[in-house]
């Protein structure tokens, strides 16, 4: 009987970590499709005419990839986590060059999922997310990674206690906590002139 493609993803991940070049080559075709349906939410929530496409996403995710050093591949869940965190970071690097280069007039804005909104009328401005979410960080660093995890890498409640080591009810309170904390301060925000 074969392995799992988990197990697959993690021993591929252990052996790239472990320095094993062909090992990232071998990954790369059993995590690309959960990676691009990542992507495709993420841009999904973008305006239309967004200047990044989703392969581009990807393949920016792949650099930097490429270029994390010292990374302790865990399993398949902390390589989500991971390609995650860079896709936030990817959009907000994006949003904030355009914000600047029409002065604010023309910031991306984007809704958050079902699960994170608390109306369904509500959008929030990437930039002023990802602020929010590192003072959340500041304050409270697990709330920011489920968040993070939830939102950003699209990873379940069950997943995203698997890469946290905690429960599944401690993820669902932080989900909820952090959710109600991020739109206040976020409306504080745009109150303030955002």
């Amino acid at each position: 009987m074969g392995t799992s493609p988990s197990r697959d993803i993690t021993q591929l991940l252990r052996a790239w970590g472990s320095g094993d070049e062909h090992a990232l080559e071998r990954l790369t075709p059993l995590v690309y499709d959960e990676l691009r349906r990542s992507a495709k939410r993420h841009m999904a929530r973008e305006r239309d005419g967004h200047t990044l496409q989703t392969t581009a996403l990807i393949n920016e995710v792949y650099l930097r990839l490429v270029n994390l050093d010292d990374v302790g591949w865990q399993d398949r869940a902390h390589f989500f986590a991971i390609c995650a965190r860079l896709m936030r970071r990817i959009l907000t690097d994006h949003a904030r060059s355009r914000s600047y280069l029409k002065r604010g007039g023309d910031a991306r804005r984007v809704t958050l999922d079902e699960a994170l909104m608390v109306s369904a009328d509500r959008s929030l401005d990437l930039v002023a997310l990802e602020g929010a979410l590192n003072k959340l960080g500041e304050m409270d660093s697990r709330k920011s990674s489920v968040v993070e995890l939830r939102f950003f890498g699209g990873l379940s409640v069950k997943e995203t206690a698997a890469v946290l080591k905690i429960s599944t009810d401690t993820v669902t309170r932080d989900w909820n906590l952090a959710k109600a904390w991020l739109l206040r301060e976020m409306d504080g925000e745009h109150r303030d002139g955002l």
